[in-house]
């Protein structure tokens, strides 16, 4: 496999050379370990998780206000960057859609949100069920690494969006030197114990910081969204770069 294709290629829970399998694997991960997603995602990232959605959501704030602004927030898992996505929005707005190809997670979403103005859909973000040009704004929150071609997941994106369009990925991302040290302990060592321990899948805790590892890093990962065609490329480092919010335009016509 070549450089590019490396960097292209997206998650690999098992090591698999297929992409339907990976999808497969990935999905399977994310359905056990459902009824203790929110809990862990609290806990293990000391409740910043909900600072960030809420940030990453404010930075849309044009796009979101108007009451026509068509919305889409994939891999939404059980719905907290769509409510955060909501909470920008005008009551009489058009509802923002969650999407998710996991149905464990997005029966938890509908529970938790009842009554929001969301639309939940089970469907995958590599095969988006939407005509081109379909949508204003294009989120994904710590999901987009677990697609299984970062490239091909970036052009679907750029196919549903209006010319003018945005998008944003808020990712995790590796921190370099020292004050990456610690971090990259705690990741890699404590968390895979305690999300096991708690959740009693180990597997998938030591999946989370594995990708995390593959993942592009913000110099990489701009790169595939301009070759994509995004302009306007930009990543906001979140905590000592070890979280960050990617975003981009469509070009107009």
């Amino acid at each position: 496999m070549s450089v590019v294709d490396e960097v292209n290629a997206g998650a690999r829970p098992g090591g698999e050379a297929d992409e339907a399998a990976a999808a497969e694997h990935v999905r399977e991960i994310f359905d056990s370990i459902a009824p203790s997603y929110d809990l862990l995602n609290h806990l293990l990232s000391m409740g910043l998780d909900r600072r960030w959605w809420g940030r990453a959501a404010r930075s849309f704030r044009e796009v979101l206000a108007r009451p026509n602004a068509r919305v889409l927030d994939i891999c939404c898992g059980t719905g907290d960057m769509t409510a955060a996505l909501l909470k920008e929005r005008p009551l009489s707005a058009e509802p923002v859609i969650g999407l998710d190809f996991s149905g464990e997670m997005l029966e938890r979403a509908r529970v938790k949100y009842d009554g929001a103005n969301a639309v939940w859909v089970k469907g995958d973000a590599m095969h988006l069920p939407y005509a081109d040009e379909s949508f204003d704004l294009v989120t994904a929150a710590f999901g987009f690494r677990n697609l299984t071609n970062y490239a091909e997941g970036l052009a679907e994106i750029y196919r549903v969006l209006a010319p003018g369009g945005r998008i944003g990925i808020l990712e995790c991302n590796q921190p370099d030197g020292l004050r990456g040290f610690g971090y990259g302990i705690y990741f890699r060592h404590v968390l895979p114990v305690v999300g096991g321990m708690i959740s009693g899948k180990r597997a998938a805790y030591r999946y989370l910081p594995e990708s995390v590892a593959r993942f592009p890093r913000p110099t990489q990962m701009l790169a595939m969204m301009k070759n994509a065609g995004f302009e306007e490329g930009a990543w906001d480092g979140y905590l000592l770069r070890a979280a960050g919010l990617y975003r981009g335009v469509k070009r107009a016509g």
